[in-house]
């Protein structure tokens, strides 16, 4: 089993390419980004983790700007989304950075997508929350037409547009992995649809583990995982690898340089016991 991790940068946090570089060092497979645009200042859907949103959600760097400083000092790290929230972006636009970032780090985008859980900022991209899961779907096939047709055209109710020209294709073929987030039972069937891959946040206990993995064999059958956002326990960990989880991201705080190193030294010990 592979071992990454997932963290929010922040201007406030360590900078890319510096993480990314010492990720490598210490032979840690990947880097997930969380994204957010912004916060509506009158955010009223709950926050899915309980209490007041976090300070890290209203500081987040794009994760394309930041992911390409880390392709620029690192050779091996997989650069990844964890998860882009592909329904507040243009999908024409966002097929050409995830293409354009594969050709820039010779091939080593993993692109996790979902749906997102605040409706103010859904609203103000224009996606309709309502709608959000029926737009992704479509947003997916229609990336996948533009990476993979030298014209690409889509006619969908939500996605539409006639035939195109979008350069560069990715390094990848036929295109970089997607990889769906979130834990409903639709993202399963989105899984099964439109992925190639399934990206979980963690459960909290190893008892849950082989219960959770389960869902995903009974709607999709044998696909890779990624698992997002596990707490760096190793009673965790050796569930994920004992159920033959092919990668988990450790959930890295955001904080300034020299805290983050001293945190990727504890994670390294991890590391070692699955590379």
């Amino acid at each position: 089993m592979k071992i990454g991790v997932t963290t929010f940068l922040t201007d406030e946090g360590i900078r890319p390419a510096q993480l990314a570089r010492a990720l490598e060092e210490r032979a840690f497979d990947s880097l997930l980004l969380h994204e957010h645009s912004h916060v509506a200042v009158k955010q009223e859907t709950p926050f899915p983790g309980g209490g007041n949103l976090p300070g890290i959600y209203y500081r987040t760097l794009d994760p394309f700007v930041a992911l390409t400083a880390a392709a620029t000092v690192t050779s091996d790290l997989v650069l990844g989304t964890g998860v882009a929230l592909l329904v507040q972006r243009d999908v024409i636009q966002t097929a050409k950075q995830v293409a354009s970032l594969d050709l820039v780090s010779g091939g080593r985008v993993l692109f996790g997508v979902g749906t997102g859980w605040s409706r103010e900022e859904m609203r103000n991209h224009g996606a309709d929350p309502r709608t959000r899961g029926k737009l992704l779907n479509e947003q997916l096939a229609a990336i996948k037409e533009i990476w993979t047709k030298d014209q690409a055209e889509f006619h969908g109710t939500y996605i539409d547009f006639a035939p195109i020209f979008s350069w560069p294709k990715p390094v990848q073929r036929p295109h970089p992995p997607i990889f769906i987030g979130g834990d409903g039972e639709a993202a399963l069937a989105r899984v099964a649809a439109h992925g190639d891959g399934w990206m979980p946040h963690s459960v909290g206990h190893p008892a849950r583990v082989q219960s959770q993995l389960s869902r995903l064999a009974e709607v999709a059958g044998d696909v890779p995982v990624m698992v997002a956002s596990v707490a760096p326990r190793p009673e965790l960990i050796a569930a994920y690898a004992e159920a033959g989880v092919e990668r988990v991201a450790l959930s890295l705080p955001t904080q300034p340089e020299a805290e983050t190193l001293r945190l990727l030294d504890m994670f390294a010990a991890l590391v070692g016991n699955y590379a």
